[in-house]
């Protein structure tokens, strides 16, 4: 019976459709929120603005060029994993070894397209990172541009200005970023669909629920929302 369910083509199709649809619903989820209530996305572009103009304020602006580029070898880091995983996969996927070795005897009829779904997956990953570290570097660009507090040709409503559209573009370049890790989520469940297309469906609301939890019920988002406070002097 079980290797009935697991080699079913139906059991696995339904399967990979629910897993598509709970990422592209989750995605569309969360931006729906993130306009409406508090999340990490949405006060981290609080925090940013703030960081921004405290930035226009400064002489010495090298501890914000080093928080930068901090941020931008992790962004590296995950792009670099992520071309090391994708070569691994096609290695298995055109390489002259047994599929059923690395899938699983219950899983052979579908190993092929388990492991095609990681690599989609995984290159979908590189394109948000690779796209992210390209927006950091715009950002770089713009914080090296900005008006020094000495410059008087700028006035404060400028200075604001720039500081919001600076900010705009880290923000964008954070959502990239995002859309990558949370890639880097949902690939896990996928490894469940080697092991049963029912583990698969179980990892799959896991994963969603994990999200969920992090990105607008953590106690991370807790603190940064009270800084907010603190700041506007609530």
């Amino acid at each position: 019976m079980d290797q009935d369910v697991v080699n079913h083509p139906a059991w696995n199709y339904a399967a990979m459709a629910f897993f598509l649809m709970a990422w592209v619903f989750y995605t569309l989820f969360a931006r729906y929120m993130a306009k409406r209530t508090h999340c990490l996305a949405s006060i981290m572009c609080v925090h940013r603005v703030w960081w921004m103009e405290r930035m226009m304020v400064r002489d010495n602006r090298v501890a914000d060029s080093a928080l930068l580029s901090n941020i931008e070898r992790n962004v590296n880091f995950f792009a670099s994993t992520t071309m090391i995983i994708i070569a691994a996969i096609l290695t298995v996927l055109t390489g002259d070894f047994e599929l059923e070795y690395f899938t699983g005897n219950l899983t052979k009829d579908y190993g092929q397209i388990k492991l095609i779904l990681m690599v989609a997956i995984m290159i979908y990953a590189f394109f948000t990172f690779t796209w992210s570290l390209r927006q950091y570097g715009f950002a770089s660009v713009l914080l090296g541009a900005a008006p020094l507090p000495s410059q008087d040709e700028f006035n404060l409503s400028q200075r604001k200005e720039y500081a919001k559209s600076t900010a705009k573009v880290l923000d964008q370049a954070a959502h990239s970023f995002n859309y990558g890790l949370r890639a880097y989520y949902f690939s896990m469940a996928v490894i469940a669909w080697f092991v049963h297309p029912l583990l698969f469906l179980l990892a799959t609301s896991l994963v969603v629920a994990v999200l969920y939890h992090r990105e607008f019920m953590s106690k991370s988002l807790t603190l940064m929302v009270m800084d907010a406070d603190i700041i506007n002097g609530k």
